[in-house]
């Protein structure tokens, strides 16, 4: 399978229904192409882990239009079938297969002191503090261009 589209209509050949009834699923699994257009962007829902993933996005079911409750579960394991040759792989399958690089496995802290991200108070109120500054906060942001 290419396209999420004939996923979509092969769920309507299987289970019944229109394809529109199916594609937000199918969709949803292969929109990991946006990041990366070509087979290993299955990595990041093509596996069991993804399928349960699909049913917290979407619910245990759908009814489709034939009237007929479908579980998300049936659709995921359609998809993930049709797309890795009849077999439905486990995330491990998929991570068990990344090349290791030495940036992935060596973290490195951060031993310098850093000014405080986020509250613009501190300074503040040590410029306050300095007789540096008579503003009011938000007055003294605006003219640091904050």
């Amino acid at each position: 399978m290419a396209h999420p589209l004939h996923h979509a209509e092969s769920s309507a050949r299987k289970f019944g229904g229109k394809p529109s009834d199916y594609q937000a699923v199918h969709d949803w699994f292969d929109a990991s192409k946006e990041h990366l257009a070509i087979f290993t962007h299955r990595a990041l829902r093509h596996h069991t882990q993804g399928i349960f993933e699909a049913e917290r996005v979407f619910g245990l079911s759908l009814t489709n239009a034939a009237g007929r409750e479908i579980p998300i579960r049936w659709i995921g394991e359609q998809h993930v079938r049709e797309d890795c040759q009849g077999r439905i792989p486990s995330l491990a399958d998929w991570l068990g297969r990344i090349q290791p690089e030495s940036w992935m496995a060596n973290g490195h802290i951060d031993r310098q002191a850093h000014e405080p991200v986020g509250d613009p108070r501190t300074k503040w109120l040590a410029e306050v503090a300095a007789g540096k500054t008579i503003l009011g906060l938000k007055d003294w942001m605006e003219a640091r261009g904050s």
